[in-house]
Parts: structure tokens; C-alpha cells; sequence
């Protein structure tokens, strides 16, 4: 029995039970011969009512399955659904209840994304395949993220979504990965960004051995009170999940204050799901530059192009000694590398033409995850990979954190934020800015945003503003009215007090006649483009027209220029998913 406590139905194989019906032209459950027929595939393994395991996440209940048994006789009475929650990578999760059999509509065509899959060994597909939405549904893991995230995606905005592959020790055939003795870390942490318009993303990796502070996480306990988990300074960031009992909440709150973006949801991946995820797909291309053969991870391949899946898949996100210069940063170009392969794989005609493939990946991916309770069902998981799915692969970045070793140790184990870079990285995906060249409507918009500074300035004596919060702390109108009067010589602006509606971004609104004033405002403040919103003036307290500067939740204080950088510092390690590199 692997991590997920399944039982022996989970030998066989599910895309051997889907057949072609040629009089409909839909792929339907066939189960043999001897097996009761029904519109809706049970849950998987026996077992009673567990308990959460030692050091495992706090706030996460398992459920007792429902007895197996056959078709039920007639007019018995179905059993209740229940809901099955884990820790992301507990022993032996059991199986959520037999839900109500209802009868599939004819023709009922389900389109699965595979439950937007990056984590760790994750970037889904879409592709669609006609599956029970009950059965998937019985699959997924999911745990609370306490408030931790934004209460889920929208498709008005950008997506955030945190990915972490724990180092936790569960599984037949795992025994010898990870510490035998720990509850697991958060060893591969990633954050996939999805712009707005859905043209690009941006995957960061955040090394393991990053040294920053954890927040208090507050927790939810299997009895449904609340625990805080006291936070910690100055520790490694793989520290915020798994230790203390920390759960992925505690890692999404740590990455919020580490670079400033407030996640949507979160993925968790133990080792089981490099294994299954990769078979599924049948197998991930990779190169190699050299030799490998890595004692530690198990990984001996020879130099050349390889497709690897399972265990080899498994050992070559693992290992870390023979590639680069031996460390994790060499480790996470690797992961890259690979990422990007499976994402071009998951996306080919060969996956997403061929209905057994599919079915294997949705199987697979429902059962290798752990998810955050908003995206705990076929439906939502569908729904978020639909607009994961828009971006072009040449249009994904994947890209390192800038870090240093750390100065504070003799022998070099940790490192820190190396800066500027890091802030300007952050700033870049937080302000939704591509790290790649898109889609021509793209810089059309970029280069109309950049011709708004440039021309004449009026004088700053002339510049007429009224100054709203808009979401910024509170006193920030005030703080800025006597910065731009006293220092800059704005004397002809006004504090209004507060807006009607709070702004993620601050913005400067003016009339046609007004666009020198804009720019010498924007200069003084260090605003881009895009924070100038041509439109039209209002009248200030004296009766005559004026802009309006909103100052938003980005705003940090009088002074504080707010221009995004347009282009990624030069030192930080970058690729694109569509490029075959080969590890050296």
C-alpha cells in the first residue's frame, strides 16, 4: 500500500477500464465481468477511522472510508458523502466515503485539467478525458489554508499559486529518501505567477536554505479550534512546513512576507508524486552535459538525452552532488530544467490525444496532491487549470531567487537575499511584468505606458493634485501632502481624505490638459506609466480642476519611488519553458 493508504483495486489499471462506445463516440466505465456494475466507481481501500500521524501537519482530519462492497441492493439507501483531509504527506490517508450514485447523463462530456499540476514535478495540461467527477473527487487531499490566501482565484486578476515538494518520508519503496526521523520540510518551494492577461508566468524557486523569518501561523486543529504556531526569526525557509507542526498556511504566510505576494492557493507534493505523475505522462525528456552517477540519489545515467519516469524521474529531481557546483542552487536548475520538459510533454498531441494517457494523468494527479480546501473539488480544480492553461510555454520563466552565502557563517550552509536583486525580481512579479517578450498587444500597451512621461514639465508650483488613500496605512495622505508641499514645492495640493474603493496600485487620474503636471508628478514621486490614468480632472477645494493621486495598498511611503523595473537584474538565473537545456 503506497502513502496514500490505497488499497488492491488500485492495481488495476483505470484507462484499461475505459472503452470506445461507437454509437455515442464517448470513452465509458467498463468494469469485468464479474465485478457489479455502477455509474460511479467506488472508493478504493478498506480501513477504519485513523488519527493524525506523529509529526504530522496540525488541523488535518482522516475519514474513514466506506465499507466495500458490491452494488448496493435495491432500495438500500446510499451512504453520506464525506469529505477526506490530510497532512500533505501523511502515512496513510484513508479514503473519503461512497457519495450517493446518481446516473451519468448521456453524452456527458467532463473536461479535466489535471488538477492544475506544478508542484514539484507540476504544470498540467489541459486536456479532456470523460471521467466521473465523484470518482476524481474521492481522490483529492486537501487541508485548510487558514486564511492564509487571497480565498481564492479569479479570472479578473493574477494567479498565485505556491508548490512545495516535501522531503517527508512516506511510501512503500521511500524508505531510504529523506530524514527517517523528521515530519518533513518544505525541500522544493516554487510560486507560479500568472499574469492578469494570462500571456506569460513566472515560476520562482525559493532555495531551501534561505535564511529568513516565519510568522505566527494561525492553525486550524482536528477538533476545529484554532492554534497559533509561534513564529520564527532568522531560520531556513524549508523550516515553515512540517516542523512544529507547521502546515502549508504557515509557508504561504512565510512567502507573503518574504516577497510580498499574497498567494490564491497552494499544491503539496510528497515523493510518491514525481513517481506517478511521470509514469503517467510516460516519461520526461532530459539531457544531460556529462556523466551522472550520484551515490546520494540514486541517479546513474550516462551523458546524452534520456526519457526517465519513476524512480530515475524521482532521483534526478533528487540529486544535487554531480551537477553544477554540488549544492541545492545547482539542484533547482536541475528541477527547472525538468519542470520545463514535462510541461512541454504535458502539453504535446501525444498526452492530450490519447484518452489512456489522460486518464492516467487525472488518476495520478488527483491522488499524488494535497490542495487547499478552495480548490478541493474536479470543478475547481478544472476551472483553475482553464486559465493556467492560456499562457504560450516560450512565455514561462523560471527564475531563482538572487541569493548570497550567508556572511554571518564560517562554513558556508545557508544563504541570504542578495539585494537589490531580489526586491527588483519581487517587484516585477508582484507589478505583474513579464520576464519574457510577449504578444505583440503586450508592448503596444507597454509602449503607450512609457510615452505618457515623456514631454514638457510643468513647474511643481503649478502641479494641482488631490491626494486620496486609497489603501495605503493610514496617515499616508497626510504624510505625503506635507512631504510634497514642504520638500517638493507642490504647493497646490490637498489632502481628500479617503477613496471610496481601496486600489491594489496607486494611480494618478488627470485631464487632457493636465498631462504636464502628470509627468512632473511622476517624476517627483517615481510613478510609471502605468500609474497615469488619462481621463478627466475634478475640482479641488479652491473650485478649479485637479488631478487625483491614489495612493494604493503598493504605496510605502512619501518618498518611496514606485516604478516597477522593466527588465530582471542581470545576475538573476533565468530560462524559459520551451528551451532543451542539457545539465552540466
Amino acid at each position: 500500500m503506497d502513502a496514500q493508504g490505497r488499497g488492491r483495486a488500485d492495481d488495476i489499471d483505470p484507462a484499461d477500464q475505459w472503452v470506445l462506445n461507437p454509437d455515442t463516440g464517448e470513452y465509458e466505465l467498463r468494469l469485468a465481468p464479474s465485478a457489479a456494475q455502477s455509474s460511479v466507481p467506488g472508493p478504493r481501500g478498506p480501513g477504519g477511522r485513523g488519527t493524525t500521524g506523529t509529526g504530522g501537519a496540525a488541523g488535518t482530519r482522516r475519514t474513514a472510508p466506506a465499507r466495500r462492497s458490491g452494488a448496493a441492493a435495491p432500495g438500500a439507501e446510499a451512504p453520506s458523502p464525506r469529505r477526506r483531509t490530510s497532512a500533505p504527506a501523511e502515512a496513510a490517508a484513508g479514503r473519503r466515503g461512497r457519495r450517493p450514485v446518481q446516473k451519468k447523463a448521456k453524452g456527458k462530456k467532463v473536461l479535466i485539467w489535471t488538477g492544475g499540476t506544478l508542484a514539484f514535478v507540476l504544470v498540467a495540461a489541459s486536456g479532456s478525458a470523460y471521467l466521473y467527477y465523484e470518482h476524481l473527487n474521492n481522490n483529492i487531499t486537501s487541508v485548510s489554508d487558514d486564511g492564509a490566501g487571497t480565498g481564492g482565484f479569479s479570472k479578473d486578476r493574477a494567479i498565485n499559486i505556491l508548490l512545495v515538494g516535501t522531503d517527508k518520508r512516506t511510501g512503500k519503496g521511500n524508505e531510504g529518501y529523506g530524514d527517517k526521523n523528521s515530519s518533513g520540510h518544505a525541500d522544493t518551494t516554487l510560486v507560479l505567477h500568472v499574469s492578469k492577461d494570462r500571456s506569460n508566468a513566472t515560476v520562482l524557486s525559493i532555495p531551501r536554505d534561505l535564511i529568513t523569518d516565519i510568522p505566527d501561523c494561525p492553525t486550524t486543529q482536528e477538533d476545529g479550534s484554532e492554534k497559533v504556531i509561534p513564529g520564527k526569526q532568522r531560520t531556513r525557509f524549508n523550516n515553515s512546513l512540517g516542523q512544529e507542526e507547521r502546515t502549508p498556511s504557515c509557508t504561504m504566510r512565510t512567502i507573503t512576507e518574504l516577497t510580498g505576494l499574497k498567494m490564491d492557493h497552494f499544491m503539496v507534493a510528497d515523493f510518491n508524486a514525481v513517481k506517478t505523475l511521470t509514469s503517467a505522462v510516460g516519461g520526461v525528456d532530459v539531457c544531460l552535459a556529462k556523466d551522472i552517477k550520484d551515490p546520494d540519489s540514486k541517479l546513474d545515467l550516462p551523458k546524452g538525452e534520456h526519457t526517465i519516469e519513476g524512480e530515475e524521474a524521482l532521483a534526478f529531481v533528487r540529486t544535487r552532488h554531480s551537477v553544477g557546483f554540488g549544492g541545492d542552487l545547482s539542484r533547482i536548475e536541475l528541477q527547472q530544467q525538468f519542470l520545463g520538459s514535462m510541461l512541454r510533454k504535458l502539453k504535446s498531441n501525444d498526452t492530450l490525444t490519447d484518452p489512456s494517457k489522460m486518464i492516467k494523468l487525472a488518476e495520478a494527479g488527483t491522488k499524488a496532491l494535497t490542495v487547499d480546501s478552495q480548490i478541493s473539488t474536479i470543478k475547481k480544480l478544472a476551472d483553475l487549470g482553464a486559465e493556467l492553461g492560456k499562457f504560450d510555454t516560450k512565455n514561462l520563466t523560471f527564475a531563482t531567487v538572487p541569493v548570497v552565502d550567508n556572511p554571518a557563517e564560517k562554513i558556508k550552509a545557508t544563504v541570504v537575499l542578495k539585494e537589490p536583486q531580489a526586491q527588483q525580481l519581487f517587484a516585477m512579479v508582484r507589478e505583474d511584468v513579464s520576464l519574457t517578450e510577449v504578444k505583440q498587444e503586450k508592448k503596444k500597451e507597454k509602449a503607450a505606458e512609457a510615452a505618457r512621461l515623456k514631454g514638457t514639465k510643468a513647474p511643481a508650483s503649478e502641479v494641482r493634485v488631490r491626494i486620496l488613500n486609497g489603501g495605503a496605512v493610514a496617515g499616508s495622505a497626510q504624510e505625503t501632502l506635507s512631504w510634497l508641499q514642504v520638500q517638493e514645492g507642490v504647493t497646490k495640493s490637498e489632502n481628500a481624505g479617503n477613496a471610496e474603493q481601496p486600489l491594489a496600485k496607486t494611480t494618478l487620474e488627470y485631464g487632457p490638459d493636465e498631462a504636464d503636471q502628470a509627468r512632473r508628478l511622476a517624476e517627483i514621486m517615481g510613478l510609471s506609466g502605468a500609474a497615469l490614468k488619462p481621463g478627466k480632472s475634478v475640482t479641488n477645494s479652491q473650485g478649479v480642476p485637479a488631478m487625483t493621486l491614489t495612493l494604493g495598498k503598493d504605496f510605502e511611503g512619501a518618498g518611496v519611488p514606485l516604478t516597477t523595473p522593466e527588465k530582471v537584474p542581470e545576475d538573476v538565473q533565468k530560462a524559459t519553458a520551451d528551451k532543451v537545456e542539457c545539465a552540466k
